[in-house]
């Protein structure tokens, strides 16, 4: 009979081991820590959950976690990280058990409270982020189900910004200003090209995926590693009217961002714009 033996109790439902690897793990089922203590074994038939965390401050905090709320709504979190990835085919960092579970079972004290917080990007979301928004979706009937609790749709956005931000590995509040930057962008080349793009096109989606990675290297303070000034030259005189709305970019950028667009990346934006105005380069 395979057995675990107890490194340390959480509370009546959480403890954490060593596997036959020698990774600390954190093993949760009911009653396994119940009058249990370090040194102690338990059965491996009565877990229910196994969390192999390999970062040891993630590990730490989900720890710390699990003492202060109740267990159901890690297995909440749980629950959607793997649809999550499932559904999204996407890895995600393992940092967001931590948020994720933070993140719900405040959203349900604040509903008890009636503070709801009102998503002012949740339009943004759904256009740019719409498979997470879905899953954020999903997300809000399983808490339903399991909590009896009716979150707002605002919070299918909150969720939906957890999930991408385990797929990039940015701070939740990069994110939040990457979304709200994108949606700034598209305004600007919308009124500078007088037209509204078909959000369905492969252009469309590109530029997208473009903006995405290009805020979480603004907000990460880096940059293409080797600008080549004679390709920005050419690209800036051949595609000088996109050139014009790249430069409105980099304004409103330095403005509300407070940060500076180097050359290549001038060069590459202006190259995405051409792209989504003539769908020819």
């Amino acid at each position: 009979m395979e057995m675990y033996k107890i490194q340390r109790v959480i509370n009546n439902n959480v403890i954490c081991s060593v596997n036959e690897k020698g990774e600390e793990i954190i093993l949760r089922g009911k009653g396994i820590g119940f009058q249990k203590k370090a040194g102690m074994s338990v059965e491996a038939s009565s877990v229910e959950g196994v969390f192999i965390l390999e970062k040891s401050q993630t590990k730490n905090k989900l720890m710390q976690l699990l003492e202060d709320i109740p267990e159901v709504y890690i297995e909440i979190s749980t629950q959607i990280i793997e649809y999550a990835k499932q559904t999204l085919g996407k890895s995600l960092d393992e940092n967001i058990y931590v948020t994720l579970t933070d993140h719900i079972h405040f959203a349900i004290e604040r509903k008890q409270k009636q503070l709801e917080y009102i998503n002012p990007l949740l339009w943004e979301i759904k256009s740019f982020y719409f498979p997470e928004y879905q899953v954020g979706l999903w997300a809000l009937d399983l808490i339903q189900k399991r909590l009896g609790q009716q979150l707002k749709e605002d919070e299918a956005g909150f969720i939906a910004l957890h999930l991408v931000n385990a797929q990039l590995g940015i701070q939740m509040d990069h994110m939040y200003r990457v979304t709200e930057m994108i949606g700034g962008i598209l305004k600007i080349v919308e009124d500078y090209y007088g037209q509204h793009f078909d959000t369905d096109s492969m252009d469309y989606e590109r530029f997208i995926t473009h903006l995405r990675f290009f805020g979480q290297r603004l907000f990460k303070n880096k940059t293409y590693g080797q600008e080549d000034p004679g390709f920005h030259k050419m690209i800036k005189e051949r595609y000088a009217r996109d050139y014009g709305c790249a430069m409105k970019i980099q304004l409103y950028i330095k403005k509300n961002y407070h940060k500076e667009i180097g050359t290549e990346e001038m060069t590459f934006l202006t190259v995405h714009l051409r792209r989504l105005s003539s769908s020819e380069v």
